[in-house]
């Protein structure tokens, strides 16, 4: 729901706010007083077309903004395009400046027009003098349809995504054969050069350790013999003394018990000098000087540091790395087998899809009709008469599957005896737009109410402009109860030139001129009661109110309740 909109410096207006509520909000005032001009303003913030011509005299730049409530479906779109979705509102504004250039903000964001445009289906439709129903795209008909019908895409959408998905498998694999073949080359090569090398885990760690052995086992060798001579075998190695030392402790423990732990502690201290002892021998026992040896870790550890610079930096990820290689080999020399899996899985979810699209398009078929005739009841209520068509055009070749199906809708109205149907964007009058718009949705909400759908109007906000144009009595007080009836589950913004019309508002905003120090400016007021009559009375009876205009417009306000 539109909860508010600005204008400044935006053609006459100086300054406005206009703090919208739910139901039908009306726009009444002289003509000339600015009443499309804000609806205009809020078009440019859907994404119409900026020009420095709408900046008003003597000002810089011109800013329009407002408020909406948020939706999932908008949050979805400003997440998409890295904005900030959190809130329970979205703040739009966009500034007009004298070189033809402009700003977009979202949420206080930099954004851009073309934002403004996705948002603008979720948000608002707006049917303005300026603007063509261009925005009322196939989708968007598509769409009226299903809710009047309350057709359910679901199981069309997820047989459309099986199909989608097994499709863009098949086609990946399918696509540069040239290229595949000589990956396959490279990756046969890579396979071979790290099978061939027989690898093992950890194994440049142990060959290192093995290097550093062989190039210091003088060393090793000198510093092991000489640790167990000093340890044991020496005249006076470590043993000898703790055994010497240990044999009088034992004299002093046979007559004081205190020394009874000493003893024990040198037993263990003898012992494990004795076992370090016995490793250190056992170690220079082991080495032997190799050059032979040492050469071949050194060849061998330079193969592994090739292939660790070309494959990775461990040698447990070049073995990774050999063991994806071959995978994907095996892959490759298994691709008929794989295509043919994958051929067959795109031709079933296929079959599947067709199956529910078409179901889903003879459902539309029947609903077409229905709509047809009720809508074209509902237009000719209003001031018009016309032909009015819903087709659906099945279009089931696979360039035209999507996951709402494959059928095409397109409105046809005739506004004229004797005229051909033609497509409802080429209808010429601003007020006829509205009309038949005003017309659609409410056959749409009818229906939908019908079928106690719970699927969601969108968009949320409906803008209507010029929609008593060519119309008086009957017709627009049908037009009034059709803007009332669609306001129950819509939020309407309306302009009126008519009483008919005005008495049914919710809420009733008057735009009136006054001129301050030389400049007009334009003023929005929302209407109380009282105030409300009055304005009615005089869209009754012209610049003089008289006391009967007023009791009339007061009795038209309470019938339209």
């Amino acid at each position: 729901m539109l909860l508010e909109l600005r204008a400044e410096n935006y053609a006459v207006i100086d300054h406005a706010i206009v703090l919208l509520g739910p139901g039908l909000n009306l726009l009444t005032g002289e003509t000339g007083a600015g009443k499309s001009i804000l609806v205009d303003a809020l078009a440019l913030l859907m994404g119409g077309k900026a020009s420095a011509e709408v900046i008003r005299h003597g000002a810089e730049k011109a800013v329009v903004s407002c408020v909406f409530e948020s939706t999932p479906g908008a949050e979805s779109i400003l997440e998409a395009n890295g904005l900030d979705a959190s809130g329970a509102e979205i703040i739009l504004r966009r500034e007009v400046t004298l070189n033809g250039k402009g700003r977009v903000f979202i949420n206080n964001q930099p954004a851009t027009v073309t934002v403004l445009r996705q948002l603008a289906p979720e948000l608002a439709l707006v049917h303005a003098q300026s603007e063509t129903l261009s925005s009322f795209d196939q989708a968007q008909q598509r769409t009226l349809l299903d809710r009047f019908a309350a057709l359910s895409v679901e199981e069309t959408a997820r047989a459309y995504g099986r199909w989608k998905m097994a499709a863009e498998k098949l086609a990946e694999m399918e696509r540069g054969e040239q290229e595949r073949l000589r990956m396959a080359d490279l990756w046969s090569y890579q396979n071979r050069e790290i099978a061939e090398a027989r690898l093992r885990p950890q194994e440049d760690l142990e060959l290192e350790n093995e290097k550093r052995i062989l190039a210091n086992a003088e060393k090793l060798y000198t510093a092991a013999m000489s640790a167990f001579e000093q340890l044991y075998e020496g005249s006076g190695s470590a043993e000898t003394t703790l055994r010497a030392a240990l044999r009088h402790v034992e004299e002093l423990a046979r007559f004081d018990a205190r020394f009874g732990s000493a003893v024990e502690q040198l037993g263990s201290a003898r012992a494990m000098v004795d076992d370090v002892a016995e490793s250190v021998r056992d170690y220079a026992e082991t080495i032997h000087a190799s050059p032979e040896r040492l050469a071949e870790i050194e060849d061998r550890l330079a193969l592994i540091d090739r292939l660790k610079r070309k494959y990775g930096g461990t040698v447990d990820e070049v073995i990774a790395f050999g063991e994806s290689v071959a995978a994907r080999l095996a892959e490759i020399e298994d691709r008929e087998s794989i295509l043919r899996g994958l051929q067959a899985e795109v031709e079933a979810a296929g079959e599947k899809y067709a199956a529910v699209a078409e179901a889903l398009s003879g459902r539309r078929q029947s609903a077409a009709q229905k709509l047809a005739k009720n809508a074209e009841k509902q237009i000719n209520e209003l001031a018009m008469k016309v032909r009015f068509e819903v087709t659906v055009f099945p279009r089931s070749e696979t360039a035209h599957w999507t996951a709402q199906g494959w059928d095409s809708v397109e409105y046809r109205i005739a506004t004229n005896v004797g005229e051909p149907l033609k497509p409802l964007e080429e209808i010429a009058s601003g007020g006829e737009m509205s009309r038949v718009m005003l017309a659609l949705k409410v056959t749409v909400e009818d229906g939908a109410r019908a079928h106690q759908t719970r699927v969601q109007a969108a968009p949320r906000t409906l803008v209507f402009d010029e929609i008593d144009i060519g119309i008086g009595g009957r017709a627009a007080e049908a037009v009034g109860s059709k803007l009332k009836s669609l306001s129950r589950s819509q939020q309407v913004l309306c302009v009126t030139h008519l009483p008919q019309i005005a008495a049914f508002a919710d809420q009733h905003f008057l735009i009136e001129k006054q001129e301050s120090q030389g400049r007009t400016k334009t003023q929005v007021k929302l209407l109380d009661e009282p105030s409300r009559v009055r304005e009615v009375a005089r869209m009754l009876s012209g610049a003089v109110v008289t006391e009967a205009s007023e009791r009339h417009a007061s009795q038209m306000i309470a019938a339209s309740r």
